[in-house]
């Protein structure tokens, strides 16, 4: 799958950041997401979107795992949510978790335990959905500012402050806003997720780093210091 979406050259330049105007910019399709003054997103970055979106939703199939001190069941989703922005940069890392949201509100059971709908936004898990999106794309566009190679120290820095100490952030405010728990107690309910999300955390790095090795071009490299711009 990953052969057809994803590019193997290092001329490829990751999370479409080639300018308009550009000669190398292929003809906009209609299959081009646009908008005014918005950098499209070409058939191949919708793809990906999908692609990526769907593996959030297939990590819902796992059980979800309901501790008596947490409001909050323990999941494999924010597995996909780190992978994405790790892998395919912060745009489409951002939409293709926005997509995923988008889904479980108009109802499809795609996240674990076989929940789903627009009242899932109101449950104390709201802060974790909430962050999806968000950690996903600050994780693509850190990684991205790291640059190419994939490295494992900068990957796991960027995946436990986005993946772990962000998505904790609001998730913990969510319990606060949805549940009676009071800030240190809400704090407590966060504890059963450390071990699970370290794991996470390596997994999916490893797994970055396997992807960016297979495909060099999704990260542009780094430049030396006092380097002028890339050429267009």
């Amino acid at each position: 799958m990953f052969n057809m979406l994803l590019p193997v050259t290092d001329n490829t330049v990751s999370d479409n950041t080639v300018t308009e105007g550009s000669p190398n910019r292929a003809p906009a399709t209609g299959a081009a997401m646009t908008a005014p003054g918005a950098r499209r997103f070409e058939a191949r970055d919708i793809a990906v979107i999908a692609v990526f979106a769907a593996i959030t939703a297939a990590l819902g199939l796992l059980p979800a795992i309901y501790l008596p001190i947490s409001p909050v069941p323990i999941t494999a989703q924010t597995f996909g949510v780190i992978l994405a922005g790790a892998v395919i940069g912060g745009r489409r890392a951002f939409a293709s978790q926005l997509l995923f949201l988008a889904l479980v509100a108009i109802g499809l059971p795609i996240l674990a335990g076989g929940r789903g709908g627009i009242g899932v936004f109101a449950s104390p898990t709201v802060g974790f959905l909430i962050a999806f999106p968000i950690v996903a794309g600050l994780i693509g566009w850190a990684t991205r500012a790291v640059g190419a190679p994939y490295r494992i120290v900068p990957g796991l820095v960027i995946n436990t402050a986005f993946g772990i100490g962000l998505t904790y952030l609001f998730g913990w405010t969510g319990m606060l806003a949805t549940t009676h728990l009071g800030p240190r107690a809400a704090f407590v309910a966060l504890a059963p997720f450390l071990i699970g999300d370290a794991v996470k955390v390596v997994l999916a790095t490893a797994t970055a780093k396997g992807v960016h090795a297979s495909y060099p071009g999704l990260l542009s490299r780094r430049r030396p210091h006092g380097a002028g711009p890339h050429p267009a």
